[in-house]
């Protein structure tokens, strides 16, 4: 599988071992890396963009972005959100067949006039909102496993049945509209989690996305924030069994989007499996 890793430079404690820490990935012939900003190394001939204001005003409010305007985050939701976009837009023109997206800010909680808990702007939703327009797609999903409920692409989808979201978190079983929360009990074994997730592909299999935007995120590992009780090595048997599926049902068209989790030790210790997975290496 041909590989993207969208990257753009940022401040804090989390991505500080990156990129240096996809060592040896970067060299594959069939990883390549889309970077906005690394001090390290010379500009690369692919440079990221953020989102442009029109496709904003899109998916989210005057009157929200106005806020976020505001915060002193709001470039670094730009890149974040532009990271995604200009992923399943390579996608979509076949230089690539998944992607990996280095975020500072999250989606999920980004609705149409609010947002909080860190997530300033909905990148997947943005993402949809230009493979729509340009690409004409009309059957597309989202697979949150991050540890909280997404009620932001909750809201910006709810009456969408083109959009199929799933999300795996403690909130009760709840099905609208192509939306679905599978219930995850607190605290949860890998085993029961991987059983509730093997009930998300299901659906994903028979809906046949033209496109998975992966909602991932590690808050849910033992230790961190979000703790559910999982351990980290769930995330790479969750990135294997989502990369068959897709491989099975969607000509393997998937992007991961960095979401919850903060601890740098396993950052740099499950990025790169992930990253590693998609390319088809582990």
């Amino acid at each position: 599988m041909r590989t993207g890793v969208f990257f753009h430079y940022q401040e804090g404690e989390r991505l500080r071992d990156f990129p240096q820490a996809l060592t040896g990935l970067l060299e594959r012939p069939n990883i390549f890396l889309y970077d906005a900003f690394y001090p390290l190394k010379p500009r690369a001939s692919y440079e990221l963009e953020p989102v442009p204001q029109d496709l904003l005003l899109k998916v989210h409010s005057p009157e929200m972005l106005a806020q976020v305007k505001s915060s002193p985050l709001y470039q670094t939701a730009l890149f974040s959100a532009g990271g995604t976009l200009q992923a399943a837009d390579t996608i979509f023109r076949g230089e690539i067949d998944n992607a990996f997206v280095f975020t500072g800010c999250g989606d999920h909680h980004a609705g149409r006039d609010f947002f909080g808990g860190w997530c300033y702007l909905n990148g997947a939703a943005l993402a949809i909102a230009h493979l729509r327009e340009k690409f004409g797609a009309r059957r597309l999903a989202i697979l949150d496993t991050d540890a909280h409920h997404g009620d932001g692409t909750w809201d910006l989808f709810r009456n969408d049945r083109e959009v199929l979201y799933l999300c795996l978190c403690p909130a009760p079983d709840q099905e609208e509209n192509n939306k679905v929360n599978i219930h995850i009990p607190f605290p949860v074994s890998d085993e029961v989690y991987l059983d509730r997730l093997e009930v998300g592909l299901a659906r994903l299999r028979d809906f046949r996305p033209q496109l998975l935007f992966w909602n991932w995120g590690y808050d849910g590992t033992r230790g961190e924030y979000g703790d559910l009780g999982l351990s980290p090595a769930v995330h790479l048997q969750m990135a294997r069994d989502i990369s068959r599926a897709a491989g099975e049902a969607w000509e393997g068209r998937v992007v991961v989007v960095l979401c919850g989790g903060s601890g740098r030790a396993l950052a740099r210790q499950l990025i790169p499996s992930i990253i590693a997975c998609l390319a088809g290496v582990l």
